[in-house]
């Protein structure tokens, strides 16, 4: 399913949704990405102080994919970061 998102609030109301729908407690995915239930709570409610790295954790660890869908190509591709750190 693909959704269109505007804003952070949105963001944490569908891994609230996802991570629901997968069974899990807040305390649960916070553990499985190094954070507190404070921090997946914070998440949850869009607050716009979050790591963003952090929240990219929770969506991998959920199984939900980010996309950019942008205007045109641009003339030079950022250069790739190295992977992520484990």
């Amino acid at each position: 399913m693909v959704v269109h998102i505007d804003n952070l609030e949105q963001i944490g109301a569908w891994i609230r949704s996802v991570r629901k729908a997968q069974g899990l407690r807040q305390d649960d995915v916070a553990a499985m990405v190094g954070a507190s239930h404070v921090f997946l709570g914070d998440v949850e409610r869009g607050k716009g102080t979050v790591q963003l790295g952090k929240v990219f954790e929770v969506l991998r660890e959920l199984g939900i994919d980010v996309l950019l869908d942008l205007p045109q190509a641009p003339r030079v591709a950022p250069e790739p970061e190295a992977g992520p750190q484990q």
